[in-house]
């Protein structure tokens, strides 16, 4: 009996502190509860849901709460037409914004018909997997290696493969997401602003007779561009030329009229890259040879 009444009065004590505890928690559920502008839903349903991250933010509705607390701009938004965009700011009473137009470059021109293979990759046909197999087989070890990860793992069609094995970035379709920036081995992809018209379309730093034994359009780091340009737009680092881009203003054609291979271009949005007077002409379709070495023998 003694058992029975302990049982009982544990279970009363627990069932008081459980409704205790709940009213507490409904308490402070009250008071300390943020209320949401009723605006957010709808901001959401206008944008893509697409979730790129172009816009700074890691998805669409933490665009749409930056856009209501005033520290974004509809314009930020890469994915969505102009004219939602515009919806947007009308709908919030705001400015649509300057919109920035930002890309995806390819920091490398080495395709097939100018870059040595030095080694035949059999497997996954993935760049990731290629590159741990003695870096992929190219051999300019930081070149492209053109088997189309960053094609696969663009969600707007906006990245597709040449005939020499090398992505072209469509810059109507580009969101400036950063998908292929994540997922390439090499590191060739950075998200540029589109005005950064001169382009090193090379990561090489071998020295130059090195660099050059393996592809035609390398940067051998001459220094003629770093010569002709301003003092200062452009420096000599571990033998590739690098551009300074906080003077961007100063960039012009001047820079590329006297590469010797072409590896520093201005990018047109008709004609695309264009080379200097000096560059040697490719006119080459074809893949080059293999210069595959045999194993040795044991």
């Amino acid at each position: 009996m003694a058992s029975v009444m302990h049982i009982a009065i544990a279970g009363t004590f627990m069932a008081g502190l459980g409704v205790a505890l709940a009213s507490v928690l409904a308490i402070a559920n009250r008071r300390l509860q943020v209320e949401e502008d009723p605006r957010l839903d709808d901001i959401e349903e206008m944008l893509p849901n697409a979730n790129c991250g172009a816009c700074g933010n890691p998805g669409c509705r933490p665009f749409a709460e930056a856009l209501l607390a005033g520290t974004a701009e509809p314009a930020k938004c890469t994915v969505n037409p102009v004219e939602v965009n515009q919806a947007i700011a009308d709908f919030l009473g705001i400015d649509l914004g300057t919109p920035d137009k930002r890309v995806a470059r390819l920091a490398c021109a080495g395709g097939s018909h100018v870059a040595y293979t030095r080694a035949r990759y059999r497997g996954l046909k993935s760049c990731r997997a290629a590159s741990v197999v003695s870096g992929g087989g190219k051999g300019c070890s930081w070149g492209c290696l053109g088997l189309a990860d960053c094609e696969a793992v663009c969600d707007f069609d906006a990245i597709q493969m040449d005939q020499h094995g090398l992505p072209v970035v469509d810059v109507d379709k580009c969101t400036a997401c950063g998908d292929c920036v994540d997922i390439c081995p090499k590191e060739l992809f950075s998200v540029e602003p589109i005005s950064h018209r001169l382009w090193i379309a090379c990561k090489n730093r071998d020295m130059a007779d090195e660099g050059e034994a393996h592809c035609e359009v390398v940067c051998n780091g001459c220094g003629r561009c770093s010569a002709d340009s301003p003092e200062g737009l452009i420096a000599m680092e571990d033998n590739l030329a690098v551009i300074d881009y906080e003077k961007n203003d100063l960039t012009s054609k001047v820079a590329i009229e006297r590469c010797p291979t072409g590896a520093i271009v201005w990018l047109d949005d008709v004609k695309g890259a264009i080379k200097g007077a000096k560059a040697r002409r490719v006119t080459r379709k074809q893949p080059l040879p293999e210069r595959v070495e045999p194993l040795p023998r044991l």
